[in-house]
């Protein structure tokens, strides 16, 4: 268990805009911040966190709470691994009891995977640093590559020895279990035809390792390099598909390049860990490699997170650069803003920056780095040459990548740009973009028509309409009182009050009086008055609390409140907060529109509220009146009287607020 002193020193160190920009691109917004939703794929911004109240809400997903609460939902981790991890960043000690073998045990799969992947790391690791092979082998081959002691360090690379067993043998007397090592694909264990049992051995036998990392620096699986000469083995090894590992998902160095990214504006595409590894060590920190599969849209929609800019490396032998460039084309489909630089030929990534300064290799990317349609027509029109039949080929594949773009204005920008280029119309290129998009179009129905013909003719029923969901008028009302009590509940106002008083004729009558107090002073006197109770259950539990923190003297504070609620209650109460903001996301000021500021008129907003949800309970205590003595079919006096006083209630309320019944 982690002590309650360290959970309270991490909360009031942790901002949670610094948090959340390690993995998202944060743009300001007035007060607040904004970006692109890290749990959708969306274009325009969703995703708010406000730094006054330390507290975040996507309203893509629904999903919001305090720093914690989105490094649970993002980096699915525990509650004490979320807090473990913002005391590593804010480097506070964590004051905690070990962890039993047994305590290991009852962790839940993934975890135990995780939990399998770092011990890996750490094996590995000390292997390269603490023994003659390691050294020997391992160690030699990184410094001959030219990394330093710290770079090898940064990136936790390892040696797993040239033994069938030594790692599997190691973690199963350190206590980790078979099933989990098998399961993160770091043991193979295969059936014994002959006795009937089964053999294990390690995966990465005899390779240099390279730990591949979340973008927390979680463990997710395992690149090996082997370094014997054998035909039959292949060069490079990643760890299968597992619960924790996609490959499609993850980018290779992303954990090391996130803040530079989000820095920069910029990303740095390459190919293998070895050129991440050695850009870095050079001094250009934003870069990531797809560890040698094709680019796939959730690894560009990764980058996007942080930033709208990518720079495509490629090798400077060009033999699979029109299958790289294919790789463009899913970039610009996900809107986002792409460069191609060549290298010098005969150079990679790794051999470009190991021979070359810093300060040379800024100033080549800067010159050399250029548009994507003037280098693919660069490229391809180098293959066309003479060949006319070539050349209109090569202008529709360019034409082709312009139509992936989904911002219209940019798509006809480049259409200029390739028409000055490729010395050909713009009308003829806008045309062949027009056949494009008709003929994707015919494509799409032309599969659907398929489908339904392999499918065969199946009786449909007629789609039944949803039904419209009614508004639960007390669950609006009883949110707003939260939400005026977390807002606005120290703040004092002048509210007009009316006390029945009996005039000269015996008939009760409404007399307005003036007075000031607290906005919770005044909600929480209303609701006891008529011995009011909130009927949703997070609400329940909330109310009494803000009541009570609002009452514990000036300091209350919205961020420490969130953060001693409970999962649920906090995901409530963030929602409740960030509704406000959301409005800001559609920049009415831009628009000429002005809204009227709410603090302008909290005094009216508080008393109308209460005196709303007064109404609604009226209005539902007299319709269970109205169906007990329908049910009883009888006219109860003592039920129809209390039902005549509850009418003229309702009467006078409703004068209050300014109402005709």
């Amino acid at each position: 268990m982690i002590s309650k002193d360290t959970i309270d020193k991490v909360f009031e160190a942790s901002r949670v805009e610094e948090v959340i920009g390690d993995f998202v691109q944060l743009k300001k917004s007035g007060s607040n911040f904004k970006g692109l939703s890290p749990f959708t794929d969306e274009r325009t911004p969703s995703f708010m966190v406000s730094p006054v109240k330390q507290i975040w809400k996507d309203f893509s997903s629904g999903k919001g709470g305090n720093v914690v609460a989105f490094l649970m939902e993002h980096e699915h981790f525990t509650y004490p691994e979320a807090i473990k991890y913002l005391a590593r960043k804010y480097n506070i000690e964590v004051e905690e009891t070990e962890q039993t073998d047994e305590q290991k045990q009852q962790a839940d799969e993934r975890e135990s995977m995780y939990l399998v992947s770092e011990f890996a790391r750490d094996y590995f690791e000390d292997v390269l640093w603490n023994t003659e092979p390691g050294k020997a082998i391992g160690l030699t081959y990184f410094k001959e590559r030219g990394f330093t002691d710290e770079t090898i360090r940064k990136f936790g690379l390892g040696y797993s020895p040239d033994e069938w067993e030594a790692f599997t043998k190691e973690a199963l007397s350190k206590g980790y279990q078979l099933e989990f090592l098998e399961k993160t694909g770091l043991t193979i264990v295969k059936e014994d035809g002959r006795g009937g049992g089964s053999r294990q051995f390690d995966r990465f036998k005899g390779r240099v390792m390279f730990p591949i990392q979340s973008m927390s620096g979680r463990v997710l699986g395992f690149g090996g390099r082997i370094l014997k000469s054998d035909k039959k083995a292949a060069k490079y090894l990643n760890s299968p598909e597992t619960e924790i590992y996609h490959k499609s998902k993850v980018l290779y160095g992303i954990y090391h390049a996130r803040q530079a990214i989000a820095r920069e504006d910029n990303c740095f595409l390459v190919e293998g860990y070895t050129d991440v590894i050695q850009f870095h060590q050079r001094g250009i920190e934003n870069v990531v490699a797809s560890s040698g599969t094709a680019l796939t849209p959730e690894q560009i929609r990764l980058i996007h997170r942080l930033t709208n800019n990518i720079t495509v490396l490629f090798d400077g032998d060009a033999a699979g650069l029109r299958a790289s460039l294919r790789g463009v084309d899913l970039i610009l489909e996900q809107g986002m803003n792409v460069k191609v630089c060549a290298l010098p030929d005969g150079e990679d990534p790794d051999s470009f920056a190991r021979e070359n300064t810093l300060e040379d290799i800024v100033l080549f990317l800067q010159e050399k780095a250029t548009d994507f349609i003037r280098f693919k027509a660069s490229v391809l029109m180098e293959e066309a040459k003479d060949d006319p039949i070539r050349k209109a080929e090569t202008i529709r594949d360019i034409v082709n990548s312009i139509g992936k773009i989904p911002d219209r204005i940019q798509r006809e920008v480049y259409v200029q740009e390739c028409s000055r280029i490729m010395d050909i119309s713009e009308e003829v290129l806008f045309n062949t973009l027009a056949q494009i998009g008709r003929k994707e179009v015919a494509e799409a129905g032309r599969r659907q028509r398929q489908q339904r013909k392999e499918t065969g003719m199946e009786v449909v029923r007629e789609r039944e309409e949803p039904a419209v969901q009614k508004v639960d008028k007390q669950y609006v009302l009883e949110r707003k009182i939260i939400e005026l009590l977390l807002v606005y509940g120290k703040k004092t106002e002048e509210f007009e009050d009316y006390v029945l008083k009996q005039d000269d004729e015996g008939e009760l009558q409404l007399e307005k009086m003036v007075h000031g107090c607290r906005v919770f002073e005044k909600v929480f006197l209303d609701l006891q008055e008529d011995e009011v109770e909130l009927s949703n259950e997070v609400f329940r539990k909330v109310f009494p609390r803000l009541i009570e923190n609002l009452n514990g003297g000036e300091d209350f504070s919205v961020d420490r409140f969130v953060q001693e609620l409970e999962p649920d209650e906090a995901r409530e109460v963030t929602s409740i907060l960030m509704d406000e903001e959301k409005y800001i996301l559609h920049r009415w000021e831009d628009q000429d529109i002005l809204v009227k500021d709410k603090s302008q008129t909290v005094a009216q907003l508080v008393s109308e509220t209460v005196l709303n949800l007064r109404c609604y309970l009226i209005e539902k205590r007299v319709g269970e009146l109205q169906q007990q003595t329908l049910e009883k079919k009888d006219g109860n006096p003592d039920i129809l009287e209390e039902i005549m006083n509850y009418h003229q209630l309702k009467r006078l309320l409703a004068r209050k607020l300014n109402r005709v019944l």
